[in-house]
């Protein structure tokens, strides 16, 4: 739209307040309480402008771009206004301030326009118990930014205002401090902080960075963009990027504050072999020799099928294909796997089944679009906060939200139906609602005639299911099981999240099929708002599985009997004999099988289920090399060789997202030590084994470039195309293809049409006994991040310091312990002690732990059962008993 400003036509972008319009073009006018993230808000005054036409001059964030309006930006009476409205901030402020933090918005208005500081600090007004966030209201001028940004973004409503007129002020939410309020930590308020009211502590310790770096947060499957800033070589701060498409300016608590690892005191610097029960440090090139040395050994004396890799969800899209590629080309062996296994391989393999692609059908932008969001199994606040708080805030502004999960979990309070299913009861529960659907003839008839298959089949199976005849197993009321059928039949388009509550399961890949079959029942697939979306749980973890670590796939999820093209780009056969899972190889180690085992950036020894079997097969090796950023529990314990790899902010590369997003990584400091690229490693050991020649990579990007050589549907992100904000979503097969953000909308991998599976109900194999009277889950907390390597080393630890046993009041009444009284935990398998925390969240009968701090070792209670489709343990359902245990001294 083109308007003229101070006497020069501009073209401006439409649909933005004028404000906005100009900020976007390169006018600077001033501003202290707008936000791009926030609704318009017109308090400070400082935007005004003259409009041809007005009378008074106006607010610039609230006037709308009209065509052809004349925009006066600078004048003597607008300056004077300016200087005013600066002169009355200044009363009050206090002039160390500006001297500290000279960069601040308002900092720069005082400067600019010669306003000095004429206030006093006051003590009482410092709050310095948050372990994040700094707070010194002595600056604050009530922009109301904190608030809004808390309400309107996050939906945590951690500040609130208190007072009239004049003496209106921003205190935390129901608390004296902020760490008590409501906060979580995302330091959203923080960002918006004109003044340096709100600060991250890591930048009054360390300086105001000296160098940003834009690239992909490390921690959830999300994937948030963020500027990294850093100062003499250290990481600073981390601030989410305002244009990124995932996250919109917003990240988490992980995400913002998360960083400390990479200079933790700890972080292992050296390659070491081991000696004895201890360490001594090697060079690189005796810590490579000693590699192919073992593996050359083991391969000499038993073949292939006696080593294998573990690749890394942490570590990049390149990191991963080069470590399966030598599995296969120099191990000669099919024998590689990533955590995937353990956490959404059911996702892949029940998605595959149902549509043909393993994969999420639609993107988070579809959050804004759904009236109905079905959230299965999935504590999206907790572990993907993000993307959580985009739910909450479409619940709040009148989506329909229906949450299936046995807690009651922060989204079940905005929900309009919670379903509370007993563990273990997912396919029970799921097909009562597809029966409830068919019985109340709320199928969509138009998409099944058009794109489905089996309906009769289907309709006869799952009419077993009436929600009357299994309300009483899964221990979900029947009327509420129709009302979500209902909803989520009628209210479309309906989109379905699910996460580790639906896949870590002995039925998780039939659950995932019951998932897709209600998509297909009621037309949820195909359109905006709609499908099925895994809300994956570490960073890259969908991109880790789809460069080929799993045994069964190649890059791409091609299947290694019918992708010959590999071998042509190689330069050599891929093996055909079959390979083993990360479970299988545990297995096979635990019986003297398995002799060699290479494991990047994964803690097996912490996170595997059952871990007294895990220490077994561990223990049984000959071989276990770690590759790592810490002596993890794995390492310390069982390998016999570490080698240190730099963390994602050391290196470039790429990750992908849960909605099919590639994202640049890159370098935002130089590795520290002797660490290096994990990707550079692999290669120095291939070349001492004699394979140089196919892994002559110069950087990840030529890396990227064989990626796409061998994988057709990416063959058309490059990283010149990768380098814009967000990426690109496969498919995305040529230069000029925009990307896809919607799977499925003609039709289906296979064909036209998807048929509908029919999925019985089988008990989980961990049945119920008078010994062990309470049901344990296991999962993940919002301040600690999976196995807490990397959390437990930074700023976020101190806001949750150790695993807890969350208990109901009624259950912890009839055990007879308080809040914070340590308990032993114990299974058929195994015991582990840890505090009891009693918990609103919880049903009786029920219980709740995470993982995150190896001295509870909680592992050492959960069991030996998996899916039978795809191996992936069953975590979420473990019989236990609860014992007081003793206080800690």
């Amino acid at each position: 739209m083109r308007i003229t400003v101070d006497d020069r036509a501009v073209d401006v972008p439409d649909g933005l307040p004028l404000l906005r319009a100009l900020h976007a073009v390169g006018i600077d006018v001033p501003s202290l309480c707008d936000d791009p993230r926030l609704a318009p808000y017109g308090e400070c005054r400082m935007c005004l402008v003259h409009v041809e036409g007005h009378t008074q001059p106006v607010a610039s964030c609230l006037t709308e771009v009209t065509p052809d309006m004349t925009v006066t930006t600078a004048s003597a009476d607008l300056e004077s206004a300016r200087h005013g409205m600066l002169e009355m901030l200044a009363q009050h402020y206090p002039p160390l301030a500006i001297t500290t933090s000279a960069d601040k918005p308002l900092h720069e208005l005082f400067a600019l326009n010669d306003v000095p500081a004429l206030g006093r600090d006051r003590a009482d007004l410092h709050d310095d118990t948050h372990p994040c966030i700094a707070i010194d209201m002595n600056r604050c001028i009530d922009c109301f930014r904190c608030v809004r940004i808390c309400d309107e973004v996050q939906g945590q409503f951690a500040w609130q205002l208190v007072g009239r007129g004049a003496d209106t002020h921003v205190v935390p939410s129901g608390a004296d401090t902020l760490v008590a309020s409501p906060c979580v930590s995302c330091g959203a308020c923080v960002d918006t902080c004109p003044t340096g009211a709100l600060e991250d502590r890591s930048v009054i310790e360390l300086g105001r960075p000296t160098r940003w770096t834009r690239t992909t947060c490390p921690y959830c499957g999300v994937g948030c963009e963020l500027l990294v800033g850093t100062r003499e070589e250290h990481v600073v701060t981390a601030v989410p990027a305002l244009d990124a498409p995932v996250n919109h300016g917003h990240a988490c608590v992980k995400g913002r504050y998360g960083h400390g690892f990479v200079h933790a005191g700890d972080r292992a610097l050296e390659p070491m072999l081991r000696d004895g029960d201890g360490w001594h440090s090697v060079s690189w090139e005796a810590a490579i020799a000693r590699v192919a040395e073992d593996f050359r050994r083991a391969l000499e004396r038993t073949g292939p099928k006696s080593v294998g890799v573990l690749g890394s969800a942490r570590a990049t899209n390149e990191d991963n294909y080069v470590l399966q590629k030598f599995a296969r080309l120099v191990l000669g062996t099919n024998n590689v796997d990533c955590c995937a296994r353990v956490c959404h391989a059911p996702s892949a393999a029940g998605l595959r089944h149902a549509f043909g692609t393993g994969a999420a059908t639609n993107s988070f932008a579809d959050i804004e679009h759904a009236r109905t969001i079905v959230v299965c199994g999935a504590n999206a606040t907790e572990n993907h906060p993000v993307v959580g708080a985009r739910i909450k805030q479409a619940a709040r502004h009148g989506a329909t939200l229906i949450v299936i999960d046995p807690r009651r979990i922060e989204l079940a309070e905005h929900a309009d139906v919670h379903l509370r299913p007993v563990p273990g009861t997912n396919v029970l529960l799921l097909n009562a609602i597809a029966a409830a659907i068919i019985d109340e003839r709320l199928v969509d008839e138009g998409f099944m005639h058009e794109r489905v298959d089996g309906f009769d089949e289907y309709a006869v199976t799952t009419a077993q299911y009436l929600p009357e005849r299994v309300a009483g197993r899964c221990g979900v009321d029947a009327d509420a099981i129709r009302a979500a059928a209902r909803l989520y039949a009628t209210n479309r388009p309906a989109m379905i999240f699910h996460g580790l509550g639906v896949t870590e399961h002995a039925q998780g890949t039939a659950a995932v099929v019951c998932l897709a079959n209600l998509a297909l029942l009621t037309g949820n697939v195909g359109r905006a708002g709609s499908g099925v979306n895994p809300l994956r749980g570490q960073n890259n973890v969908q991109g880790a599985a789809h460069m080929g670590c799993e045994p069964d796939f190649l890059t791409g999820f091609a299947p290694i009997a019918a992708a010959p093209w590999f071998a042509d780009v190689w330069g050599a056969a891929i093996p055909e004999a079959d390979g083993l899972d990360a479970m299988e190889m545990l297995d096979a180690a635990a019986v003297g099988a398995l002799h060699a085992l290479w494991v990047v950036g994964w803690d097996i020894r912490q996170t595997q289920p059952n871990a007294t079997m895990t220490e077994r097969a561990l223990a049984s090796l000959d071989t276990l090399v770690v590759q790592d950023l810490f002596l993890n529990e794995t390492a310390r314990q069982h390998a016999t060789i570490f080698l240190p790899a730099c963390s994602t902010f050391e290196k470039n590369g790429t990750f992908m997202n849960g909605e099919r997003r590639v994202q640049r990584v890159r370098k935002v400091i130089e590795p520290l030590g002797n660490s290096r690229a994990d990707w550079e490693i692999v290669c120095a050991v291939a070349d001492a084994m004699g394979q140089a020649e196919q892994f002559a990579f110069a950087d990840p990007a030529a890396i990227w470039d064989e990626i796409r050589a061998v994988w057709p549907a990416g063959a058309g992100m490059s990283y010149a195309r990768l380098d814009a904000p967000g990426g690109l979503q496969w498919p995305c097969p040529t230069d000029d293809h925009p990307g896809t953000t919607l799977l499925h909308a003609n039709g289906f991998t296979a064909g036209p049409r998807a048929p509908l599976h029919p999925i019985d109900h089988t008990p989980s194999p961990e049945d119920e006994h008078p010994d062990f009277p309470l049901l344990l889950i296991t999962g993940r907390a919002l301040d600690q991040f999976n196995s807490g390597t990397m959390t437990r080393r930074s700023l976020t630890n101190a806001l949750r310091t150790t695993d807890t046993l969350d208990l109901s009041a009624a259950d912890a009444a009839a055990i007879g312990i308080t809040d914070g009284e340590r308990v032993e935990l114990t299974s058929r398998y195994g015991t582990a002690v840890l505090p009891a925390r009693v918990s609103h969240a919880m049903q009786a009968g029920q219980c709740f732990a995470t993982f995150s701090d190896p001295d509870t070792d909680l592992n050492r209670v959960t069991g030996p059962h998996r899916d039978p489709v795809t191996n992936t343990p069953e975590y979420k359902r473990t019989m236990v008993n609860v014992r007081r245990g003793k206080r800690e001294p």
